[in-house]
C-alpha cells in the first residue's frame, strides 16, 4: 500500500508547475485581449486544466493578474547590497548601480508589455495600473529617495530627496519610456543602458552635489 501511494505522489501533477502555467496563459490572454476582455474560462482552457482548479492554486481574475504583475514587479525592487553613500565615490556607485538595473529590467519586453496593458486598461480596469504601481513602482521610488536621503544626512546633496529622486528618474529616461511603449525606439543595449545611467547620475551630481566645507581646506 505504501508503495502504491509513492506512485500516486509521483504520478499527480507539480502544483507549482501548474500554476505557472495558469499565470503564463493568463499573462498573454491579458496582453493579447486586455484584462476586461479575458475570462477565467479562456485562461483554463489555455492553461490546460479546469476552472475549478485555476480558482483552487491562483484564485480569480484579479488575483491572476496580481499575481501577473507580482512575479514582473519584483525585478524592479532595489538591490541589497548597494553600500551607503558616505563620499561622493559611492554615491554615484550606488546611483549608477540602481539606474542600471532600473532601465535594464523595465526595459524588457515582457515589463513593457505589463505597462502597456495598464494604460490599455486604464478606463475599464484600473486596477491593473494600481496594482503596477502599488508592487513596483512605490518601491522603486521609496527605494531611490532612500539613496537621496542617505546622501544628503551625510553632507553629500543640498536637495530635497524626493525632488531629486524624481528628477534623477527623469535624466534617467528622457523620452525612452514613451518610445518603447509606441514601439519605435529599440530596447538599449547593455552598454547604453549604463551610459544612460552614468550621465543621469552625473548631471544629477553637478546639481546638488554639495562642495566640500571651504574651513576643512588647508591653508
Amino acid at each position: 500500500m505504501a508503495g502504491s501511494a509513492s506512485k500516486r505522489r509521483r504520478e499527480e501533477p507539480d502544483e507549482t508547475a501548474v500554476r505557472e502555467r495558469i499565470l503564463g496563459a493568463a499573462f498573454r490572454a491579458f496582453t493579447e485581449n486586455g484584462y476586461a476582455g479575458t475570462s477565467t474560462l479562456e485562461i483554463a482552457t489555455r492553461a490546460r486544466v479546469s476552472k475549478r482548479e485555476l480558482y483552487a492554486l491562483v484564485g480569480n481574475k484579479q488575483e491572476m493578474l496580481a499575481a501577473c504583475i507580482s512575479a514582473r514587479a519584483k525585478r524592479l525592487q532595489l538591490p541589497a547590497e548597494l553600500p551607503e553613500p558616505l563620499d561622493r565615490e559611492t554615491l554615484s556607485g550606488a546611483l549608477v548601480t540602481f539606474g542600471t538595473r532600473l532601465l535594464r529590467e523595465i526595459s524588457d519586453p515582457t515589463v513593457i508589455a505589463v505597462f502597456r496593458l495598464a494604460i490599455a486598461e486604464a478606463v475599464r480596469a484600473p486596477e491593473v495600473a494600481r496594482a503596477l504601481d502599488s508592487v513596483g513602482g512605490e518601491a522603486t521610488r521609496v527605494a531611490l529617495r532612500d539613496i537621496m536621503k542617505q546622501a544628503r544626512s551625510a553632507g553629500l546633496l543640498g536637495g530635497d530627496p524626493g525632488k531629486m529622486a524624481g528628477q534623477f528618474a527623469g535624466l534617467l529616461w528622457q523620452n525612452l519610456m514613451v518610445g518603447l511603449l509606441l514601439g519605435v525606439t529599440d530596447r538599449p543595449t547593455s552598454r547604453e543602458i549604463e551610459q544612460r545611467a552614468r550621465d543621469a547620475t552625473a548631471a544629477l551630481l553637478q546639481i546638488y552635489l554639495r562642495p566640500p566645507d571651504a574651513s576643512a581646506l588647508p591653508v
